[in-house]
């Protein structure tokens, strides 16, 4: 099911939402020559041109071909070439062949996206409840879009020998260390998830409900994400190189691959470095670390836990349920942070030393792994049709994350938010904050 938000003057707001997102999306890929457009850097990664082209195929394909009288595609090849998954819809091109994709040219992608937006802004004046769910799911839909643009499009640039920044370098605020802290938190039984049962709770995915009870053990969540410094430690420590510390899977997946450090990591002179959106930059230690697996972040964990018991005695990943609690019961505010707003494009270091509150950087920055399994909530039912296919049928294989990332647009971002990708994926903004039992 599709979570409506509230229906007073609903049709304004969203159609004033869709031209905001539809123009973001724009505008993130404005500075950007054709040929950094059409070319893709790996299976899982999509080029910026299909990423434009998919996000309006999704607004044609699921409201104006049901919803516009006279409907007509604006071309009949696109209903294949910018499918992404939905079997329902029908064929689709092959993942791993989008970069092979030079035609319809980048103009004409633009022109699809102008064509379909002429078409759908008149019909969200419409009292239609199901038409106008159907485009709010869309706007959250291309916010998740234009946060891949960035992910998928720094993986691209990172493999150019030139390392070409997407925007010019920025300077790193410099901080003094902080101290590790626990926040200790009492657990119980705590409501968790989207209340679809709410009028005024706004906008949700079906996989972020129902609301449910769960019992939580008295736990302690770590005052802020691990950090560069923190994580280079471990590197250096031989982490790496260490099967003690590693699930069977994510030490196979270790050596299958040859991973020596986060992706984007390098070392020039002696010194790490890491590749931004902005261009190679030494690693700044007091900032969360990011592009990191499951596996890393729970190797470090098991590492941090039995090599320095004073500090980090009893570390591991928090669960989803854990995490969300304490964003809840801690006051956290998923509007503030380092999101695609503040221009950084990169984890920023807190502002002060110590961290501003009970817990620092809970939003934005980082996505946050947790040690959850991605599965269904009790009661989930996904919506009837292809548009069910959204989320219920990634519920396997896959890990939560939670929190948003610096990638992340501010309005897509709330408590109940569950992002999820396999154990090995480490080329989103993912880092990690840890936790531990207090009994």
């Amino acid at each position: 099911m599709i979570v409506q938000s509230p229906a007073s003057e609903r049709h304004t707001e969203l159609s004033l939402q869709y031209r905001q997102v539809r123009a973001e999306t724009a505008r993130l890929a404005s500075a950007l020559s054709d040929e950094d457009c059409v070319v893709q850097s790996m299976p899982d990664a999509s080029p910026v041109k299909w990423h434009l082209a998919h996000t309006t195929w999704f607004f044609e394909t699921f409201v104006l071909e049901r919803f516009e009288r006279g409907f007509s595609p604006f071309h009949p090849a696109f209903r294949v070439l910018f499918n992404s998954y939905y079997t329902g819809v029908g064929d689709k091109h092959p993942r791993p062949e989008r970069g092979m994709l030079t035609r319809p040219s980048l103009g004409e992608v633009r022109a699809y996206r102008s064509n379909v937006d002429a078409r759908l802004l008149p019909l969200l004046g419409s009292a239609n409840t199901a038409l106008l769910s159907l485009v709010e799911l869309g706007v959250h839909h291309e916010q998740q879009h234009e946060e891949l643009i960035l992910t998928d499009l720094k993986h691209l640039l990172s493999l150019n020998p030139l390392k070409p920044a997407y925007h010019k370098p920025w300077p790193l605020a410099q901080v003094a260390a902080r101290q590790h802290a626990w926040i200790e938190l009492d657990g119980g039984l705590v409501d968790i998830g989207h209340d679809t049962n709410d009028p005024n709770a706004g906008f949700a995915f079906d996989n972020e409900g129902p609301r449910h009870r769960q019992f939580l053990r008295p736990y302690a969540l770590g005052a802020c994400p691990v950090s560069h410094g923190e994580f280079l430690q471990f590197v250096e420590d031989g982490g790496y190189s260490r099967p003690e510390f590693w699930l069977s899977l994510g030490w196979d997946t270790v050596q299958a691959r040859g991973w020596q450090a986060p992706l984007y990591w390098e070392k020039h002179d002696g010194r790490w470095c890491t590749f931004t959106l902005h261009g190679m930059a030494e690693i700044d230690p007091h900032t969360p670390v990011c592009h990191v697996s499951y596996f890393e972040a729970d190797a470090f964990a098991r590492w941090a836990a039995q090599t320095q018991p004073q500090r980090w005695g009893g570390a591991r990943l928090p669960t989803e349920a854990e995490w969300e609690h304490a964003a809840y019961a801690e006051q956290a505010d998923p509007q503030k942070g380092n999101f695609l707003e503040s221009g950084a494009l990169h984890p920023m270091p807190a502002r002060t030393a110590a961290p501003s509150g009970p817990l620092d950087q809970m939003f934005g920055d980082v996505w946050e792994w947790t040690q959850s399994s991605y599965s269904p909530y009790p009661g989930y039912r996904p919506a009837p049709g292809a548009v069910g296919e959204y989320n219920g049928k990634f519920m396997c294989n896959q890990y939560v994350l939670r929190g948003g990332s610096c990638a992340t647009p501010v309005p897509h971002m709330r408590a109940s938010y569950r992002n999820f990708f396999p154990p090995e994926a480490r080329w989103q903004f993912s880092g990690f904050r840890l936790a531990r039992d207090l009994s």
